[in-house]
């Protein structure tokens, strides 16, 4: 049998904490990392041969959607399985799940070799001879390593399953560590983005094998292949639809600004615009690690029918913790942004920071909140999310098309700011409040509590930005560690007094 998540090591409390914190910590890596050698590259490959890079992983993200949303149901299905405490129906679980992301592996290797072959007719006419080969030898090294996930999926899913999050996040960290230490050699060496995708393909690998080492030898997983029961995997199906709608939404409005760039403008603009959403990626990541450690949770709190009063106070206690947490990011981007991106990026991404705040500001409501679309699928309430965010990432490509015409990537990025303001906004929380019953308004009374924590940053911010000269590098890194520090005296004054972080 499968070892228990509750008595094999940690407790899951301790898990949770311990994965919160070892998720930041991955985080803050990630944005070291992305500090220091970002610049490097850019450097090294130039503005086209990174558009080029962007624009393949563009690509190749889209194959994720073959998972068809599997992933998301697994816990909803393996925590009903333990629930009931039946092993044997675990592990068929297991071997179900296993047998659809084997059979998806291989269709992802067979869709990923369509689109390389014709690759002219989906980049167009704006890449040269070169481009194309460069672009070929990625969607190739990129396919591979997409193929590798979903089998991944099981592994990684059925450790979370168990609120193991400790493993996983060491794994994320030493994932991120090797990352830049194994590229930086192969880029000064000549061997640019076609490298960059090695590296990626070679790190997804060792997660894959330590994935499976971990499960089998310390959660003791089981696999069994035959007894399918076809009732079963229809009501997957059913379940898993609305999710695959989600993530075909995500993944367009995630990557089409840059499909739409590539094409209309050429692959400068593309690294413009990926540039920014490099700054969207971290900004996203500081979210997700406490929102992610509850998940078990919120499908144990449905399983055992105690969601009307548990799923309303986890809502407005993540999304308080979230909201202290980004708004020192949000602000802090906001005024020091511009000069970061100059000592960052160098010449000729300064359009990189009018884009990344157009992608920021209408994204924090849906991380503070996002607990929301969990609990949506634990009450198999989330076909109407899915159904609606489609009719959005519509508008969003329709928009899209004349503000990249007439503002480049900065109308890509208000486009998609549009359609994150109808759907994730405005529609997401009248359904949350109207039909599923979540306290809305007490979430937002309690993010107006917290709001007297920007007060005094906000002050030293807009005094530094007119009135200091940011441009010097001592002068800029002088007042960005000020600022933080009265950030983070403002939470604890203020944040205490109006119990931000209960």
């Amino acid at each position: 049998m499968e070892k228990k998540g509750r008595t094999a090591g940690m407790r899951p409390a301790d898990q949770r904490k311990s994965g919160v914190i070892l998720s930041y910590l991955s985080e803050g890596i990630q944005i070291v990392s992305t500090l220091l050698y970002t610049p490097v590259m850019l450097r090294i490959l130039g503005k086209s041969e990174y558009g080029l890079y962007q624009l393949a992983g563009s690509f190749t993200a889209y194959l994720g959607l073959l998972s068809f949303g599997f992933e998301g149901a697994y816990i909803r299905f393996y925590s009903r399985a333990r629930e009931e405490k039946d092993p044997e129906e675990t592990a068929r679980l297991n071997g179900m799940f296993l047998t659809v992301f084997l059979g998806v592996s291989l269709l992802c290797a067979l869709c990923g070799g369509v689109m390389t072959r014709n690759l002219r007719g989906i980049l167009g006419g704006g890449l040269t001879e070169g481009e194309y080969r460069t672009a070929g030898v990625l969607m190739v090294l990129m396919t591979a390593g997409m193929t590798l996930t979903f089998p991944n999926m099981v592994f990684r899913c059925n450790a979370a399953a168990h609120e193991r999050f400790v493993f996983q996040r060491l794994l994320t960290i030493a994932q991120k560590l090797l990352d830049p230490f194994l590229t930086l050699p192969l880029l000064l060496l000549g061997y640019g983005s076609v490298g960059m995708a090695a590296v990626g393909l070679l790190l997804k690998i060792a997660v894959l094998v330590s994935n499976i080492w971990f499960c089998r030898k310390r959660l003791r997983i089981r696999f069994r292949f035959r007894g399918f029961r076809l009732s079963l995997l229809k009501e997957m199906g059913t379940f898993t639809f609305f999710i695959f709608l989600n993530q075909v939404i995500d993944l367009v409005n995630a990557n089409v600004d840059k499909l739409l760039l590539g094409r209309m403008l050429g692959t400068g603009p593309v690294a413009v615009y990926g540039l920014a959403l490099q700054i969207h990626n971290m900004y996203v990541g500081f979210s997700v690690p406490v929102a992610h450690v509850f998940v078990p949770e919120i499908h144990r709190i449905a399983v055992q029918g105690k969601e009307e009063s548990g799923f309303s106070r986890m809502f407005i206690r993540v999304g308080r913790i979230q909201f202290l947490v980004l708004g020192l990011i949000l602000t802090g981007f906001f005024f020091f942004g511009k000069a970061f991106m100059a000592f960052w990026a160098g010449e000729g991404y300064g359009e990189s920071y009018d884009t990344a705040l157009w992608l920021l500001f209408p994204m924090t409501v849906p991380l503070i909140q996002n607990t929301g679309p969990e609990i949506l699928r634990a009450q198999n309430r989330h076909k109407i999310r899915s159904v609606v965010y489609l009719m959005i990432a519509a508008v969003n490509v329709l928009i899209s098309i004349p503000l990249i015409r007439a503002f480049g990537p900065s109308g890509a990025a208000a486009g998609t700011a549009v359609s994150l303001l109808a759907g994730n906004i405005l529609f997401m929380n009248w359904y949350y409040w109207k039909k599923i019953g979540l306290d809305i308004p007490g979430f937002w009374k309690g993010i107006l509590k917290a709001l007297p924590v920007l007060i005094l940053p906000c002050i030293f911010g807009m005094v530094s930005r007119f009135f200091f000269p940011l441009e010097n590098f001592l002068a800029f890194g002088g007042c960005a560690g000020i600022y933080g520090a009265i950030y983070v005296a403002s939470v604890w004054l203020w944040g205490r007094r109006f119990n931000a972080c209960q």
